[in-house]
């Protein structure tokens, strides 16, 4: 047994629970290790003791790696794991591998006990959200009356500067709810719309006034009603992590230094300020923006109630938190307790780039944006950088890195204000954005549309993948469109592909072909992809699956499958998808696994 390969944490995703009375476990092993992994398991205050005995199922592997799940029944656990590699048969424990059980058992794993208020409860619609990010001043320009000074002609041929502005306000996403509504998306999130000098307004000036080129208060007020009416949802974008150039208590301290009362509020080195080189801490590199010291009691009281101001006077749905990183958890737990007093379905969704655990506990944010699925979508679909094999792994440790209630709501994104547009990173190939596409609508956690992405807009790095959306459906990718549209109506109609479990089942490097399964109590999904230029013959086996839906139907295309008790075959295109979908099929040997 290849020992140092052995691992577990009794928390986070390596232990969690999903019910009061059900927790899941998992545990890693050396790739091909194992021929048995169990986990012993009981409730901790029984006596005598008496052990249930489960053999852990393997969810995957990547280049060096297995990783097995099992789900007990219990609130207060205590377990261990018997493993065997056909050699040698080793007990796990938090004293290690011995060959010996422990014979007490409180020298096993503990999950104490599962309290109501530590389940991981995010707002029950946001699995049901399909986002829809507007990047204000670039979606529609309603009133022209309030355009700033020398603004760009909007146009398909449209190449944003850093400093390009082209009208987009408030009155112009109203006007715009009908094309939203056929798309048929439920949650809008808006970039800044507070006072700020800049095109994108993530360098406020006034967090309690709408910028004067988006609209007003009332106009703010009306877009939140009407959306409501449609069943759409409004997430602001919340800048807490820094401030602009011209934020009140920023100029204060520029004016009078040290003596300013808002000094604390800011991270200086000296006195007085100066911005080349900079004496004080920013976002990024960025002298114009200066960062928030959050620890300070005046800051946090002033970040908590602007977040609160917002959702009593307009009713929004919650926040995205730019650079949320910046914050720390103290704040982010006392902004939490903050929102869900004034609107417990508010959603709380931070802008991170990495692996989000620790701020996913339940007492901080809902969701992150997942950056870190976003790169492993680009790379294999759209640039070809990874394979097959590659991907999956990826997504196995992505998967095994969060539990699964977290995963169920991360927001799953193709592209954003902030990464060159899918389309271009594709080169043009309107093939391998439909196969990216697909995934996000299938694949499990909250998909989140870039404004523009549905109709082919291109865009390079920021500021180009800014481009004002082209309004005359002329300079629209019309089947582009149309798979959005088909992919976004499938979500919403069958609910596996929003709530159901998920196993990745096929990875193969020789043809770059891919495929993973959904199902639910009703329903099972088989997602296959051939990503690659040549056609293919995808050929699955029913026992590599870890449930069975018959009969299955590609509800994408007028393709046939072939099906039978021992698995099914079904031809792909160049660059091609399928999405076979059929009732659950009952197993013969248990439930899914």
């Amino acid at each position: 047994m290849i020992r140092e390969a052995i691992f577990h944490q009794p928390y986070d995703a390596g232990a969690f629970p999903v019910a009061e009375d059900t927790v899941v476990v998992r545990l890693r092993a050396a790739r091909d290790d194992l021929v048995t992994c169990l986990v012993v398991y009981g409730e901790r205050f029984v006596h005598p003791p008496r052990d249930e005995i489960q053999a852990m199922t393997k969810i995957g592997s990547d280049a060096l790696f297995d990783y097995y799940q099992a789900t007990l029944r219990g609130r207060r656990l205590r377990y261990a794991f018997l493993l065997s590699d056909g050699r040698e048969t080793l007990w796990y424990t938090p004293l290690g591998l011995t060959p010996e059980r422990p014979a007490d058992t409180v020298l096993h794993f503990h999950y104490q006990y599962v309290h109501r208020r530590d389940l991981f409860t995010p707002p029950d619609w946001l699995a049901e959200a399909i986002i829809y990010q507007i990047f204000v001043d670039r979606f529609a320009n309603g009133d022209p009356g309030n355009d700033p000074p020398g603004v760009a002609p909007w146009s398909v041929d449209a190449r944003p500067t850093p400093t390009s502005f082209y009208g987009g306000d408030l009155r112009g996403i109203i006007e715009r709810l009908p094309y939203l509504q056929a798309l048929g998306v439920n949650t809008l999130w808006l970039t800044p719309i507070f006072t700020a000098p800049s095109n994108h307004k993530y360098d406020p000036t006034d967090y309690y006034q709408i910028d004067p080129h988006f609209g007003d208060l009332a106009t703010f007020q009306d877009l939140v009603r009407r959306c409501h009416a449609l069943g759409i949802r409004v997430v602001l974008d919340g800048v807490f992590d820094h401030c602009g150039a011209d934020f009140g208590p920023w100029r204060d301290v520029v004016a009078h230094g040290a003596a300013s009362r808002y000094a604390p509020w800011f991270n200086i080195e000296s006195f007085p300020v100066q911005t080349d080189p900079k004496n004080y801490e920013t976002f990024a590199f960025t002298p114009s923006m200066p960062k928030l010291n959050s620890d300070h009691p005046e800051v946090r009281r002033f970040i908590l109630e602007t977040a609160t101001y917002w959702l009593r006077v307009a009713d929004i749905d919650g926040w995205r938190l730019d650079v949320a990183e910046g914050c720390d958890h103290a704040l982010w737990r006392e902004f939490r307790q903050a929102v869900k007093a004034v609107k417990p379905e508010a959603v709380i969704l931070g802008e991170l780039w990495q692996e989000a655990q620790r701020w996913l506990r339940g007492d901080q944010w809902d969701t992150v944006m997942n950056y870190p699925l976003w790169h492993a979508i680009v790379s294999f679909f759209a640039t070809g950088a990874i394979g097959a094999e590659t991907f999956a792994a990826r997504l196995l440790r992505l998967q095994v890195a969060y539990p699964d209630p977290v995963q169920a709501v991360l927001v799953n994104l193709i592209g954003s204000h902030d990464t060159p547009r899918i389309r271009q990173l594709a080169q043009g190939d309107a093939r391998r954005v439909a196969l990216a596409a697909i995934f996000l609508f299938t694949y499990r956690g909250v998909p989140l549309i870039y404004y523009g992405d549905e109709v082919g807009l291109m865009g390079g790095p920021d500021p180009d993948c800014r481009r004002p959306m082209p309004w005359d459906a002329r300079d629209w990718d019309q089947a582009t469109l149309a798979l959005y549209r088909r992919l976004i109506d499938l979500r919403r109609r069958h609910a596996v592909f929003r709530r159901g479990d998920l196993r990745l089942v096929w990875a193969d490097a020789a043809t770059n072909g891919f495929a993973f399964a959904r199902w639910d109590a009703a329903e099972m999904a088989l997602v296959v992809f051939n990503n690659s230029p040549v056609p293919r013959r995808v050929a699955l086996a029913r026992r590599a699956l870890p449930c069975w839906g018959q009969p299955l139907s590609d509800v994408l295309s007028e393709r046939p499958v072939y099906q039978d008790e021992t698995g099914l075959r079904v031809e792909l295109e160049p660059f091609g998808a399928a999405v076979l979908l059929g009732p659950l099929a009952p197993d013969p040997t248990g439930s899914p696994t």
